[in-house]
């Protein structure tokens, strides 16, 4: 966004400029929700996987937008941020939907943050499915969020991961609104509500192959028992049954001074959780300590 004679100009974002970065990644992909996923277990054969086990052979288009809707101090994929300081590389939602190969069976939509640029991941899924469906193809709308987009968007993202066999996973990054204010200068009320109402509308009607999953990243002195414990508890009063990652912290952007998540700590947050959640499972086991 630019000022221009006192108004907002945007200049990514749309359906013509979409600021991105996007690349073919093969299957079966190390995303959180592989431990569900039809291109990596062959979860959903034959409807939503060409394969009853992991889709070799087949990618996943991974579409990194450039630009994100929270300004958080631990971000992992910080370097987004050169993306939107330049304004580019840009492409266009048709342009887009055009890397869909026959060997391509999803589209996960990541960053940064898709949240920022819906209009353009929306119209790119669209025409996407559309073409794959005159082709009798599979391909899966995936969804990497912090959920902060319109609830209108929020819906419609949701709709075309359960048509098509993808999933939304949703950072949930703290339970404590006053701690997510800290920690990525916005509140959670939002991810929170788009989360809730996704859940009730969407979750029981494909429950074999979860279309709502959620993660949260250990924090060492910030993320505790008590923040996943306040998660558990709201995502279990939509299903228990929903899939919940807790992901073990590695230092970067400028909480880059503190240690990774230790063993206990991702013990006692696993423990915590159970109570509440019957699918949790610790992710990035290689970096605890």
């Amino acid at each position: 966004m630019e000022n221009q004679e006192g108004k907002l100009r945007r200049h990514g974002g749309t359906l013509e400029k979409g600021i991105l970065q996007w690349y073919y990644d093969p299957l079966p992909t190390n995303c959180v929700s592989w431990w569900f996923c039809p291109g990596c277990t062959g979860a959903g054969y034959p409807k939503y996987a060409y394969e009853p086990k992991a889709e070799i052979g087949y990618s996943n288009l991974a579409v990194f937008y450039g630009s994100c809707s929270t300004d958080c101090l631990f971000c992992q994929n910080w370097h987004y941020r050169n993306l939107a300081q330049k304004r580019k590389p840009t492409i266009s939602a048709q342009q887009l939907a055009s890397k869909v190969n026959g060997k391509t069976s999803c589209i996960c939509f990541f960053g940064g943050d898709p949240s920022t640029q819906m209009p353009h991941a929306l119209k790119t899924s669209q025409t996407a499915l559309r073409e794959a469906s005159d082709k009798n193809k599979i391909l899966r709308i995936c969804w990497e969020t912090n959920g902060r987009m319109r609830p209108n968007y929020a819906q419609q993202a949701a709709e075309l991961s359960l048509k098509s066999g993808g999933n939304m996973k949703f950072d949930l990054k703290t339970w404590n609104e006053n701690l997510n204010k800290v920690l990525c200068g916005t509140s959670n009320k939002a991810t929170l509500e788009n989360f809730q109402k996704i859940g009730k509308k969407h979750y029981n009607q494909r429950p074999e192959l979860p279309i709502l999953t959620a993660s949260t990243l250990l924090i060492p002195g910030y993320v505790d028992t008590q923040e996943v414990e306040g998660i558990a508890k709201f995502i279990a009063e939509i299903s228990p049954q929903i899939p919940y990652t807790l992901l073990a912290f590695y230092p970067a952007y400028i909480l880059n001074d503190l240690p990774t998540t230790s063993r206990k700590h991702a013990h006692n947050c696993y423990i915590t959780v159970k109570k509440h959640l019957s699918n949790v499972r610790i992710g990035n086991v290689h970096l605890l300590s």
